[in-house]
């Protein structure tokens, strides 16, 4: 069997797909223990083919992690699959300008794409999540987060 291509950038489905609001694991390396971390975000964006955006609180343990270790997988389900993005993430802003939250924006360059579903299976129902607090409020920070993340 030939070996498949290494997969270096998102397809157009797959960035299509991190615009919409998704659920994404985000494991980094602890910077003090040097174990695996795995975290929960929902605000990400694909900037380009090339560029995943997120945001997560300036005080996270996420930001500490990135600073310590710039390698990145973002697991993404959706799309009938599994998908592990990995990458090198950059802080961009400790604070984001025009949110009202204290919030991180990190870029992660894309290195490599893999779709890690195990064999003979597929993916039959997004996950879903529901914001608990207020909903306009809820709205509202998103958009700022979105916008924000974007420039």
């Amino acid at each position: 069997m030939a070996k498949k291509d290494k997969v270096t950038e998102l397809t157009e489905d797959l960035a299509s797909f991190l615009n919409g609001e998704k659920l994404v694991m985000l494991s980094t390396i602890d910077y003090e223990t040097s174990t695996p971390n795995v975290s929960a975000i929902s605000w990400v964006k694909a900037l380009d083919k090339n560029n995943i955006r997120f945001s997560v609180t300036s005080n996270s343990r996420t930001v500490e992690n990135v600073k310590g270790n710039k390698g990145v997988v973002l697991s993404i389900i959706g799309l009938e699959t599994v998908y592990s993005i990995q990458g090198n993430a950059s802080i961009l802003e400790k604070a984001m300008s025009g949110v009202s939250l204290k919030l991180a924006k990190i870029n992660v360059e894309v290195e490599q794409v893999i779709e890690s579903m195990f064999w003979g299976a597929k993916i039959t129902a997004d996950p879903q999540f529901e914001k608990t607090y207020n909903k306009d409020k809820a709205e509202a920070l998103d958009l700022e987060v979105y916008t924000a993340l974007m420039k």
